[in-house]
């Protein structure tokens, strides 16, 4: 960690949003490495404090806000750029970024990407959506899913990420799926913009991190995705491989070329989700800045490229370098919460954690406490750990990720002890 802010002649960029120290310690460092950060955010700064040169207190998620913070910091200083890595901030990084005369993506295409029916119109427009309606109550949902099939997907239609997102396998439940993706919804959409009943995708679920630059997409790396089985199916593991250049990783990457082309985005860091079915790759959706779940940094680990260097370069106008300089595996696994209610105590193995291919292990629940209910895990609200580890190929990376998994649990003495002894390669 640094211990004091850049020079005075370094560029200022504007950042909105802090994020957790946990989750982004690692794209701050990577952003104070070359610059002055001005932080507008809702909460105070304490850990962030070594890495800025200024703060001031805004909603971030506020577009009309974050102009006229903007404004009062461009008054003081000369700004290089605008950036964030809260999705929900997006559109409001766009807009401030257009305004003060940055370098930026298109307002319009942002919150069109935080929209999933305006996203899927537009990439239905381009033969690329799935079939889907939106729906404003439950009448609304019966029709649309006697049109589309069991199993299918229920999703807020006016939000991005996996709050309130279901699978449903048969119509008797579908009245149980739709209160709570209603719930969802009213969270994050109080004006209602109802929700969206989308065919679901069986297979594979991947990502490709996308680095746009006047218009030209480049595919920097493809992240497995290993999701859970509860109601909104919650991570359980990403890993980034070395394997750009294979026929399914390419076709993936012109889908999701194709995918932010139609939605307008030609400039910035994407996260593009998709499924690998059986008649080939198909979008789920597209998150229009870095990915979370310390993605950018399984990416930095797997390949040398970091992402978050190269979109604080696209905020201020420049060229990223995406020359990989290594072709490694990468991979976190996270514990989530297995029900509602009270837990034991965080342990993690010394022995793991001292294994020079453990990036990282985190207990994010160090003391017995009451947890949320288990489906707010899809949006890592009940995630109680997480681990990274590296290797020479993707078969050694998910061997080493299980074993460190195994020492990663709300477990009694004895569980810990036996976890510790576990061999690992």
């Amino acid at each position: 960690m640094p211990s004091t802010v850049q020079p005075p002649d370094a560029p200022v960029l504007v950042l909105l949003g802090s994020g957790e120290r946990q989750q982004h310690g690692y794209a701050w460092e990577s952003l104070a490495a070359r610059h002055r950060v001005f932080l507008l955010d809702t909460v105070e700064p304490t850990w962030q404090r070594p890495f800025i040169t200024g703060y001031q207190a805004v909603r971030v998620r506020d577009g009309a806000a974050v102009r006229a913070a903007v404004r009062e910091v461009a008054a003081r200083h000369r700004i290089a750029g605008v950036l964030t890595w809260d999705e929900h901030a997006a559109t409001a990084a766009a807009s401030a970024a257009r305004e003060t005369g940055c370098v930026g993506a298109d307002p319009a295409a942002v919150r069109a990407c935080r929209n999933k029916s305006l996203a899927r119109a537009a990439m239905e427009a381009q033969g690329i959506a799935t079939r889907w309606a939106q729906c404003f109550d439950l009448v609304q949902a019966r029709a649309a899913a006697a049109w589309i099939g069991y199993p299918l997907v229920l999703k807020p239609a006016a939000s991005c990420g996996r709050d309130g997102v279901v699978k449903i396998a048969t119509p008797e439940q579908l009245p149980h799926a739709y209160a709570f993706t209603a719930r969802a919804a009213a969270r994050q959409s109080p004006e209602g913009a109802g929700m969206l009943v989308e065919e679901y995708l069986d297979g594979p679920e991947i990502s490709i991190e996308t680095i746009s630059c006047r218009g030209h997409h480049t595919a920097v790396a493809r992240t497995h995705t290993q999701l859970g089985e509860l109601p909104g199916a919650p991570v359980t593991a990403h890993m980034v491989a070395p394997d750009l250049g294979a026929p399914a990783t390419d076709e993936a990457a012109r889908m999701a070329a194709t995918a932010l082309t139609a939605l307008g985005i030609t400039h910035g860091a994407s996260h593009v989700e998709l499924r690998l079915t059986a008649t080939g790759p198909r979008v789920i959706e597209v998150s229009p800045c870095l990915a979370g779940d310390l993605i950018p940094h399984l990416v930095r680990l797997a390949t040398g490229v970091d992402l978050v260097a190269a979109a604080a370069d696209l905020a201020r106008g420049r060229t990223p370098d995406l020359r990989p300089t290594r072709a490694h595996a990468a991979a976190i696994g996270f514990l989530n919460a297995p029900a509602p209610g009270g837990l034991q105590p965080m342990t993690i193995s010394a022995q793991i954690a001292a294994r020079p291919w453990c990036e990282r292990a985190v207990a994010e629940h160090l003391t017995a406490a009451p947890l949320p209910v288990a489906t707010a895990a899809a949006d890592g609200a009940a995630r109680l750990a997480h681990v990274v580890v590296t290797a020479t190929t993707p078969a050694q990376c998910r061997t080493r990720l299980e074993h460190a998994l195994a020492a990663l649990h709300p477990a009694t003495t004895t569980d810990s002890t036996r976890a510790s002894a576990a061999g690992a390669p």
